[in-house]
């Protein structure tokens, strides 16, 4: 890692793969001496949604504070940074599926202070072997002090306020027939509910999730809830309703603790 002035020559520090969202307060790592504070993730958002293959990279700050005797003008004195783990403690966490940054760039504020900035990273087709990752992360920091050989001189993993939900994207598809249909005669509206699965790494039907089945008129954009359906156990969604006027009917999900929302796109039916 590079400590530079905002007019100095930056480096780019490339990590491990990590994400997040949320402000977590100083975190200080006692052995090193070294304190990580003002820790902001994903703009300090509370949920962070993940699909199958797509990688994620929310935003990364913090601040770098050193012990006396260490310059940010040495970079390769000390090394620090935030991550998520959900292990019983952060040293066990981020040796086994913790998250870490995909790189950050620190700018020296003073002989002692720099400021970082990045992106975490979460990478769900490698890092994420399990649907049970779909849980409350915590937020951690390790900081490295080293010896002018090279060698690892202390480290330090330290356990940060906070906690980050991760959850499985969602998806929802919709359609409404026959089309066009008579006044007055009945409409089939088909659909299905499916989330991320990171252990098949596709996406698989939510079974018994509660979908609304909503519709707008023809020239209006507010959507109104007509019925509520449960989804069977494949994630099939399916009801009738009478024909009155043109529109557009959609289905919309409200997500769990550990799947995200999801709302499909509207599907017009021709009312004649």
């Amino acid at each position: 890692m590079k400590a530079a002035g905002r007019t100095g020559a930056v480096i780019t520090l490339a990590g491990a793969l990590a994400l997040v969202p949320i402000t977590a307060p100083t975190a200080q790592a006692a052995d090193t001496g070294i304190t990580v504070s003002r820790i902001v993730i994903n703009g300090g958002k509370p949920v962070v949604v993940v699909g199958t293959h797509d990688v994620r990279e929310p935003s990364l700050t913090f601040r770098i504070t050193l012990p006396s005797g260490y310059s940010t003008a040495n970079p390769f004195a000390y090394t620090a940074e935030p991550f998520l783990y959900h292990d019983t403690t952060p040293a066990k966490g981020g040796d086994s599926g913790g998250l870490y940054s995909a790189g950050y760039t620190c700018y020296e504020t003073s002989s002692r202070i720099a400021d970082c900035e990045g992106a975490l990273r979460i990478d769900p087709y490698y890092r994420l072997d399990s649907n049970n990752d779909a849980t409350t992360w915590k937020v951690a920091v390790v900081a490295r002090l080293w010896k002018t050989n090279g060698q690892l001189k202390t480290e330090e993993y330290t356990a940060a306020s906070g906690r980050v939900q991760i959850k499985r994207w969602a998806k929802a598809t919709v359609n409404a027939s026959p089309e066009p249909v008579r006044k007055g005669k009945t409409i089939t509206v088909t659909g299905s509910l499916t989330r991320a699965d990171w252990v098949k790494h596709k996406y698989t039907g939510v079974a018994s999730g509660l979908a609304r089945l909503q519709f707008c008129k023809r020239g209006s954009t507010t959507y109104t809830t007509v019925k509520s359906v449960r989804s069977s156990s494949t994630g099939a969604l399916k009801t009738t309703v009478k024909a009155s006027v043109d529109g557009y009917w959609r289905w919309t999900f409200g997500g769990w603790d550990t799947t995200g929302s999801a709302t499909s796109s509207g599907d017009y039916v021709d009312v004649r």
